[in-house]
């Protein structure tokens, strides 16, 4: 069984990873989530209008038959490994990072966070 969680970070790359995430989750039993962790200082999905952002990403989950969770969090890294664990999640999608130092990247760090727990896949721009 899988289960596929999909960090979405913005709004314009969003589409592609969760169409990633439910062709590499396919006929398979599990389930597919889509994540959005914001930190309490950060725009919602670098979007200013914040309800259309909600709505967008609402209308993906419903066409990809997704769970869809959207939080606020000072620490987004701890969020994510706690959804990670929560959710039973054994597969998470992202995109790249775009950090120049690789080994420190937020990529790096959750890949360390959920190492046991869940394999991370990162898709390139």
């Amino acid at each position: 069984m899988k289960n596929v969680m999909v960090c979405v970070t913005q709004q314009k790359t969003c589409d592609r990873l969760i169409r990633y995430g439910h062709d590499f989750l396919g006929d398979q039993k599990g389930e597919l989530f889509i994540i959005h962790v914001a930190h309490y200082q950060i725009k919602f999905l670098g979007n200013s209008k914040e309800g259309e952002a909600l709505e967008y990403l609402y209308e993906k989950a419903l066409e990809y038959g997704a769970n869809l969770t959207v939080v606020r969090s000072n620490d987004v890294l701890e969020t994510l490994e706690d959804l990670v664990t929560k959710n039973k999640i054994t597969h998470v999608i992202l995109g790249e990072s775009g950090e120049a130092e690789t080994r420190s990247s937020v990529v790096e760090k959750l890949r360390e966070r959920v190492s046991g727990k869940a394999e991370l896949i990162v898709i390139p721009s």
